[in-house]
C-alpha cells in the first residue's frame, strides 16, 4: 500500500473547517457531507469534509490527497458515518483493489470534482485514458460505501 500524502496547507484548514461545519447545518456544498470515523489509535470519533461519490448505484469516497488520517482510521474501523445535516448515515466501508471498479470510480470523481481536486492526481483528468488512470490508481485509495438502508 502507498503511503503517498499530500498534506492540507494552512490556508486549507479552514476551508475545509467551513465546508464541514455547513454539512453538519444541512448545507451540502456540491454534494459535500462530514465523514465521521473512529480514531485508531484514539478510539474517539475523527471527522472531515468528503465528496461521496454517487455512481452506478453505488457510493464511493475517493481519497484525494492519498493516505490520509481518515483514510487509516477507515482500514482500520471498517466503516463510519456520514452527515449532512440531521441526516445521518452509518456505514460499513470496503477498500477497492486495484482494477476496473476503481479506475472507473476514479474518473467519475475526476470528471465531478476535477475542478476542485486536479493538483492532486498529477495531470490525470476525467477524459484520460484508463492507463493513465491507473498509473495514479495506487495514490488514491477508494471505498465502496454501504449503508443498512440501501
Amino acid at each position: 500500500m502507498s503511503q503517498h500524502y499530500i498534506k492540507p496547507s494552512r490556508f486549507e484548514a479552514p476551508f475545509h473547517a467551513t465546508v464541514a461545519w455547513l454539512a453538519r447545518r444541512g448545507l451540502s456544498l456540491f454534494g459535500a457531507a462530514e465523514l465521521s470515523v473512529v480514531g485508531r489509535s484514539s478510539g474517539e470519533w475523527r471527522r472531515v469534509p468528503v465528496n461521496p461519490l454517487p455512481l452506478q448505484g453505488e457510493r464511493y469516497l475517493v481519497s484525494a490527497r492519498g493516505t490520509t488520517q481518515w483514510v487509516r482510521n477507515m482500514r482500520a474501523a471498517g466503516g463510519g458515518r456520514l452527515r449532512v445535516g440531521r441526516r445521518t448515515q452509518t456505514f460499513t466501508a470496503t477498500e477497492l483493489p486495484e482494477g476496473a471498479e476503481k479506475t472507473e470510480a476514479l474518473r467519475a470523481y475526476l470528471v465531478r470534482w476535477g475542478w476542485e481536486v486536479s493538483q492532486f492526481f498529477d495531470g490525470v483528468t476525467g477524459k484520460s485514458s484508463d492507463e493513465e488512470l491507473a498509473r495514479i490508481s495506487p495514490l488514491h485509495p477508494v471505498f465502496r460505501v454501504t449503508t443498512a438502508d440501501a
